[in-house]
């Protein structure tokens, strides 16, 4: 198997089996236009706390400094949109892509499986797989690799499959058959997202500000939510969905295959009295193989307090 053609239909073939939704690729360029955004978007210091985003920019726009001669950038999707969502009505909100098993282990695990079959097909290549794992703007790889565009509320978007999708990447030093870039704003003047969102997080051009991103507030957050937010928001504990809740697209979003995003036992039943009394041990072993954990018990308990303090 030598030919690029060759070679780029055996991983996305492989890709497909292995549950990804789809598979686009890119030449591994430097970002030099991503660039230019976001370091305009940690000048207004819409980072907030995440400082790591700033000490790693230059990593994030040049391939080269993940794998050492990088050539092509290999994107998948992979869908986690529930059958059923979590009723606000009887209890607290979880986003959507935490029901089930942490997606990092579930992903790595599938990406480690495709690495291993190229390796085999070229034992010499250099190869590293990436799920949130390293400094990679991934939504502006997506779009190279003609997965989707980046929406208003800033995720990527596909006109047959929506948003609710987790992306991931390979990112090699041998050639491969590219793809068309993804061409154009499929958003046009819709602005619904910007207008549901209740903390006012989303500024416009692509841009969120993390400082009033319920998602940020619950999760990456390491200190006390600002009072000014309450009762903006009334559910969420960890995570948000709101804004692809009301994206149009979202319409052609179908329930994922993947047995290990089903919800956890117990999750879907849980109300707002359960949620308030939870303790310790009973979080750990709910959440024991959930990204929920990223919060940690003090987090989510500090988000419960907050909107329970709200009312």
């Amino acid at each position: 198997m030598n030919s690029k053609v060759q070679l780029s239909a055996f991983i996305k073939q492989e890709a497909a089996a292995l549950g990804f939704e789809t598979c686009g690729i890119a030449p591994a360029i430097q970002l030099l236009e991503d660039k230019i955004h976001l370091d305009m978007w940690l000048q207004k210091g819409f980072h907030a706390g995440m400082d790591y985003m700033q000490k790693h920019a230059e990593l994030r726009v040049n391939p080269d400094l993940l794998v050492e001669s990088a050539k092509s950038v290999i994107v998948f999707l992979y869908n986690y949109y529930p059958a059923k969502m979590m009723d606000g009505d009887t209890g607290y909100l979880v986003s959507s892509y935490a029901y089930g098993k942490d997606y990092h282990e579930v992903i790595r695990e599938k990406l480690n499986i495709l690495i291993s079959k190229l390796k085999e097909q070229l034992p010499e290549i250099s190869i590293r797989g990436f799920v949130d794992s390293a400094p990679v703007l991934e939504r502006a790889w997506a779009t190279r690799a003609g997965l989707g565009w980046i929406g208003k509320n800033s995720m990527l978007i596909s006109r047959k499959k929506g948003s609710y999708f987790f992306i991931s990447e390979l990112i090699t030093d041998i050639e491969l058959e590219y793809d068309q870039p993804m061409g154009g704003d499929y958003c046009g003047e819709c602005s619904r997202c910007m207008d549901a969102c209740p903390t006012g997080a989303i500024t416009g051009l692509r841009e969120v500000d993390a400082n009033k991103c319920i998602s940020y507030l619950t999760i990456e957050n390491k200190g006390e939510i600002p009072d000014n937010f309450k009762g903006a928001y009334k559910k969420w504990i960890f995570g948000c969905d709101i804004c692809q809740q009301v994206c149009p697209w979202n319409r052609y979003s179908s329930p994922h295959n993947e047995p290990a995003f089903e919800p956890l036992p117990l999750l879907m039943e849980i109300d707002k009295e359960g949620w308030e009394k939870m303790e310790q041990d009973q979080f750990s072993h709910l959440f024991r193989k959930s990204a929920v954990k990223r919060a940690k018990f003090a987090g989510l308990r500090r988000n419960i307090d907050f909107l329970s303090g709200s009312e």
